[in-house]
């Protein structure tokens, strides 16, 4: 019987490796601009087009490559990074491992332009599926230009499985952040089918912070700075008063390098403990520096996860840090500045002081004199009163008006007693302010008043989707809302179903969004969680047939519109969210599958006192 394990040929490894490095475009655009900083490049463009399907392109000024590096940078594991096992410990570059560019020539059409300083002719390259096609020198400026072709074009079922264009682009510029935020120092730029979305120069890290997520953003940061033995942190928090539901605004580097760890944002979460409403989440974007030994970066093929010698430390360190900073921020707030003054009244203040009491006496007295006169009485010393309205004015018509309040005091209370034998008998009430209880003949209907709500705006909002018939409500001054560039480009893709459901936007450009109308369901208050809420349910990978456009839209808004436990409901209110109730297609059952009421009927009272 003959052998029959075999080496696999290097292209079919290198589509293998590509299985696990290159997920999608954005793993292409990560080790691209990663590589572009490792270079020492101060200044890169990236473009693409169809969301990284059709073109990545990233441009750098950086040392540039030979001839011979451009060849051996897309073979499996070369890298000018390390050399020996131990160097994994002590890592001060992006890349390392070598697989990234051999992965990503094995699934795509790669064109390299390349020139070092020092050289007179620059390389160029082209690499198709693994193969090198062409290579000659050409003239071109120091840097490198990596451009890469239909992504996945030789591996069908890959190219299959990718999301649309909004969701693959939004997770570019989720890769595009997370180097552009730690790299102030680089000018950075990022086109999408020929439109800039960002055009970053070269700044601090609040700037860069700041230039990314909207002007905005800068009255919101709250910095953070400590500097110990085991780790060094500096970097910024978000004011309590401005955490967000999602999650989205949350950024750990540690040595330059993006991660996710779960332990540490703990730290910042329990930090903020009693400073944020119920759900909502802290935002952040905080660099840790510790020694490079200290910490093994090597556990996965994206890098973005990472193992501590000493987490607990760690973790005690960043906490104690972000509640000093939170506690700095507090008493900013109080202005030990001001001067001491007593407090006096407003009218005082503002006329000076009353006047000083003067003595009035009566030269002619005489005790000792007795005169046929009558006696003039001593008159004591007096002070004279600051003018004013005499006290006897104060209580002019106190009969009057007693009786008024006791005749108004008498209507309320009849009025109220009337109002209150009223609402009893409608047989219906509010229940620890989330259940409207009624009166059944067979006994109680409990309706739980945020889901009844929530079935009752679904059906309207997906009944104005479908027939394109929203009302809108007509604001005196449009509302304004700075979000970052990749949230309003999501508004802009649902701008069309959104002015179905009422709204009317004035503008969506660069960070800001503008809105002269809203649905009638809608308060302004609500406005920009309800559109946090929209853009976040965008950002999930939903798979494409799970639910339509509309469904999804107007499940979010309704949920993001309806009734919260906790607020009071009139008999009145209560009246009529029962009626809508009963008059949508499925009262029983939100659009999410959740029951809405239950009844409660008299034999299972009974039952209850058995």
């Amino acid at each position: 019987m003959s052998d029959i394990i075999k080496l696999l040929p290097d292209h079919v490894a290198n589509q293998i490796a590509a299985g696990e490095v290159v997920q999608r475009p954005a793993s292409v655009v990560k080790e691209l601009l990663e590589n572009a900083i490792d270079a020492g490049a101060t200044q890169i463009q990236m473009i693409i087009k169809d969301a990284g399907k059709t073109l990545i392109q990233v441009i750098d000024n950086g040392k540039g490559m030979s001839m011979t590096d451009a060849r051996m940078a897309f073979e499996r594991h070369a890298t000018s990074k390390i050399s020996t096992a131990d160097d994994l410990f002590n890592l001060h570059t992006k890349g390392f491992r070598g697989e990234a560019l051999a992965s990503v020539a094995a699934i795509a059409q790669i064109s390299v332009k390349s020139k070092r300083e020092e050289d007179d002719l620059g390389t160029l390259l082209a690499i198709e599926g693994s193969k090198i096609t062409k290579q000659e020198p050409v003239v071109t400026s120091k840097g490198t230009m990596i451009s890469v072709r239909n992504l996945f074009y030789n591996v069908p079922a890959r190219r299959k499985f990718l999301k649309s264009d909004q969701v693959e682009l939004r997770n570019i510029t989720d890769e595009f952040h997370r180097v552009a935020m730690v790299h102030p120092e680089v000018a950075i730029s990022f086109t999408h089918n020929d439109t800039s979305l960002f055009n970053l120069v070269k700044s601090t890290y609040r700037q860069r912070i700041v230039g990314i997520m909207g002007a905005k953003t800068n009255e919101k940061l709250v910095p953070v700075e400590e500097e110990t033995e085991l780790m060094s942190i500096r970097g910024f928090i978000g004011k309590p008063e401005f955490a967000r539901k999602t999650r989205g605004l949350q950024y750990f580097f540690v040595n330059n390098r993006f991660i996710k760890h779960n332990y540490l944002n703990h730290a910042v979460a329990s930090a903020f403990e009693g400073l944020l409403k119920d759900k909502s989440n802290p935002s952040y974007f905080l660099y840790l520096t510790v020694p490079t030994d200290s910490v093994d970066i090597n556990i996965h093929p994206t890098k973005t996860e990472v193992k501590f010698d000493d987490e607990h430390s760690l973790y005690a360190i960043l906490r104690a840090s972000v509640k000093h900073a939170l506690g700095q921020f507090s008493v900013n707030s109080i202005d030990f500045q001001q001067e001491k003054q007593y407090e006096v009244p407003y009218d005082v203040a503002k006329n000076g002081f009353t006047q000083a009491p003067k003595i009035e006496v009566d030269p002619d007295f005489n005790p000792f004199q007795q005169d046929s006169k009558p006696e003039k009485s001593y008159q004591a010393p007096t002070f004279q009163k600051p003018p004013s309205q005499p006290w006897e004015s104060l209580y002019a018509g106190i009969e009057e008006t007693t009786q008024l309040i006791d005749e108004t005091h008498t209507e309320e209370s009849t009025s109220s007693m009337f109002q209150q034998h009223e609402v009893e008998q409608r047989n219906i009430f509010q229940l620890q302010r989330k259940f409207i209880i009624s009166t059944l003949k067979s006994g109680l209907l409990v309706i739980n008043q945020q889901r009844a709500h929530e079935r009752i705006l679904y059906e309207k909002l997906l009944r104005q989707l479908t027939v394109q018939n929203g009302v809108s409500q007509q604001l005196l001054f449009p509302i304004k809302i700075n979000l970052p560039v990749e949230e309003v480009a999501i508004l802009i893709a649902l701008q069309e179903e959104l002015e179905h459901t009422g709204f009317l936007f004035k503008s969506l450009e660069n960070n800001v969004v503008e809105i002269e109308g809203l649905p009638l369901e809608l308060k302004e208050k609500d406005v920009p969680g309800v559109l946090e809420a929209v853009i976040a349910k965008e950002q999930h990978d939903l798979p494409e047939n799970t639910y339509s456009p509309a469904d999804r839209l107007a499940q979010t808004m309704a949920t993001s519109m309806s009734i919260k436990t906790g607020e009071v409901l009139n008999s009145e209110a209560m009246e009529n969210l029962v009626d809508e109730l009963f008059a949508c297609k499925e009262p029983e059952i939100t659009s999410s599958g959740k029951k809405i009421f239950i009844n409660l009927s008299g034999d299972s009272l009974n039952s209850k006192f058995n």
